[in-house]
């Protein structure tokens, strides 16, 4: 017998990652797996990079990706980011992106902004062949066809979404479409090839990824950390080895567990009896956020579920420990993570110590169907109606990510931002905000640019909607947005009304609480709203 009988199946695909990307062919339709900085197959996207600018090839591709990839420098996405090597992209989120967002902005691509949770629940469709994903995630918002069908650029013209009627409701059926390469990434691969997670902080969409490539005819690579010498546990694969095509061992700095971390071990660990999560969260200095997360922590029900956006609304967390009720409640995080809590930066979709781990079409599958009973999100510009976008605003492209998938469909929605934007400077004395310099930017606006949230749509299902700055809240009327509460300290027409584009519903206004506004607390002294 010849000695290449004995090698396993996984042995008979190993390749170096340049090898691997040699079956990327011109005009293909590439998937990529990946969250924000976590689980990115980074020495793959790299070996792409280096063969396009070396070679000129491959050309005209397609990318698709349901996550945000990148650092906001060179990694993830970034690496594609060149003028002939893509033709079009259709994803979730774009700001960790910009050398991909200049490409979108200079008409250079075609460009698709699909909601994350859509587009990880589209792979699941593509791999069972059907005509695309029937939902109601993204009507009245500028997913709609009736808006702009989720085109991002004026050369982007081929229709993709469309608005149907199945018994007697609209619906969007997100179209269906050929993938032909699949970069996914795995912990470990075992000699049949299988691939386990154990050390990833996600799971992501790398079965639904890799099922649809493999139906359609494609081609899997998957990049791993080890090589395993025995079969894992069936229980554990989370991709079977018969659909993958090529393995790659990622090098030396090509498989951090997170853009910012090489291993971080309690992503992928159950919390000890001993250990205490409040602990784990440092208090938040007195700024504009603190004094944002701790009025938004105030609508936080008991017993929640609850997910908590990128950037601003993590701090609700942080106020949550310090107030002793991260017990209280349970987070979660849309990549997929149930309890602990969750990271932030380039380690967001990472969560500390979670209670479970779930794929991210799952995840979806729960947030789409009302499981959220709180959520908390930033909005770059809200109306007079209570629109909100997150999307475009100006040269800037971020795009929804899990945006609309959430906004849609939790029961309890605050949306946090500071008034204005750009040089915003605020000081808290004696339980009073002084607003020491103004934001040049005002983020209550006419109209919005693009609706990423649907005000109508909100009312529509009777989502209790409210919208936290540092020094006034609102909530969503049914005449539009209303003032409910200002900040100590501040004046009614010069630093809030005057701050609008738009004139607020007002009838009665009340005082912000002043616990808003103390440095620390004791844990004590509060109680979680009941739920509404």
């Amino acid at each position: 017998m010849q000695p290449e009988m004995h090698m396993s199946r996984r042995d008979r695909i190993m390749c170096t990652a340049a090898e691997a990307v040699e079956s990327i062919k011109d005009g293909q339709t590439l998937v990529i797996g990946g969250f924000v900085g976590a689980s990115n197959p980074e020495a793959l996207t790299t070996a792409l990079e280096q063969k396009f600018l070396g070679e000129g090839e491959p050309r005209d591709l397609t990318l698709v990706y349901a996550a945000g990839q990148g650092d906001r420098g060179r990694r993830g996405a970034n690496h594609l980011a060149h003028r002939g090597l893509l033709k079009r992209v259709i994803g979730g989120h774009f700001a960790m992106s910009p050398a991909l967002c200049e490409l979108i902005f200079d008409n250079a691509i075609e460009a698709y902004n699909f909601p994350q949770g859509v587009l990880c629940q589209l792979f699941r469709d593509i791999a069972a062949g059907r005509p695309g994903c029937l939902t109601h995630v993204g009507l009245d918002t500028f997913m709609d066809p009736l808006q702009v069908g989720g085109r991002l650029n004026s050369c982007t013209s081929e229709d993709l979404i469309e608005r149907v009627e199945v018994r007697g409701r609209p619906w969007l059926l997100y179209h269906s479409f050929p993938v032909d390469v699949a970069l996914i990434r795995a912990t470990a691969a075992d000699p049949f090839g299988n691939l386990v997670t154990d050390l990833e902080p996600l799971i992501g969409e790398i079965l639904p990824v890799a099922q649809a490539v493999h139906n359609s005819g494609g081609k899997v690579i998957a990049q791993v950390r080890d090589l395993l010498d025995e079969p894992v546990h069936p229980q554990r694969v989370r991709v079977p080895g018969v659909l993958v095509d090529k393995i790659v061992v990622g090098g030396a700095g090509c498989h951090p567990q997170t853009f910012c971390e090489e291993l971080n071990l309690a992503y992928c660990s159950a919390s000890p009896l001993n250990v205490c999560l409040e602990k784990l969260l440092p208090p938040m200095e007195m700024d504009e956020r603190r004094i944002i997360a701790a009025r938004a922590c105030d609508e936080l029900p008991e017993g929640a579920i609850a997910n908590l956006g990128i950037g601003m609304p993590e701090g609700i967390a942080r106020i949550a420990a310090e107030r002793g009720l991260l017990g209280h409640f349970t987070l979660t995080v849309e990549s997929g993570q149930i309890g602990g809590i969750p990271a932030g930066g380039l380690s967001f979709g990472a969560s500390v110590y979670p209670q479970a781990i779930v794929d991210e079409p799952a995840q979806f599958d729960f947030y789409d169907g009302g499981g959220l009973d709180f959520a908390a999100l930033g909005a770059a510009e809200i109306d007079a109606e209570g629109n909100v976008n997150v999307a475009i605003f100006g040269p800037k492209i971020a795009g929804v990510g899990g945006f609309i998938n959430i906004t849609q469909n939790a029961r309890r929605l605050v949306f946090c931002g500071t008034m204005t934007a750009g040089g915003l400077e605020v000081r808290v004395q004696n339980g009073r905000l002084t607003i020491v310099k103004e934001g040049s930017i005002r983020k209550f606006v006419k109209r919005v640019e693009q609706i990423s949230f649907s005000a109508e749509h909100a009312r529509h299902t009777s989502q209790q909607i409210h919208f936290v700055t540092e020094r006034a809240v609102f909530k969503l009327g049914t005449k539009g947005i209303e003032l409910i509460e200002i900040a100590p300290g501040v004046d009614l027409d010069r630093d809030i009304l005057a701050q609008m584009e738009f004139q607020p519903v007002i009838n009665e206004i009340r005082m912000m609480s002043p616990r808003v506004f103390e440095c620390r607390a004791r844990a004590d002294e509060y109680s979680i709203a009941e739920a509404g």
